[in-house]
């Protein structure tokens, strides 16, 4: 009896996935909150971005958004995330 209990859960974890969340999981949670804060707070829940303030110059109303990220390819996203220009993110 303890044999096939052993082979039983020998089959079970060998066959069990590496991770207990999958790749598009780890995403989303990193998307809503990775250290308190997340890519929601100024994207937007889908990505289109947000209104985060306006104020008046002048005449002018000033607004400042979030950028949409929808349709960023991966080298524009990577160069965003690492540039100095982008001292927010």
């Amino acid at each position: 009896m303890r044999y096939y209990f052993a082979l039983i859960l020998i089959f079970s974890i060998s066959n069990a996935s590496d991770s207990f969340i999958t790749k598009d999981e780890y995403a989303k949670m990193l998307y809503k909150n990775p250290r308190g804060i997340g890519c929601d707070k100024c994207h937007g829940k889908k990505g289109h971005g947000l209104v985060l303030g306006k104020y008046k110059e002048g005449n002018q109303t000033i607004i400042i958004k979030g950028p949409d990220i929808t349709d960023l390819d991966f080298a524009t996203f990577k160069k965003a995330l690492t540039s100095d220009k982008h001292r927010l993110m």
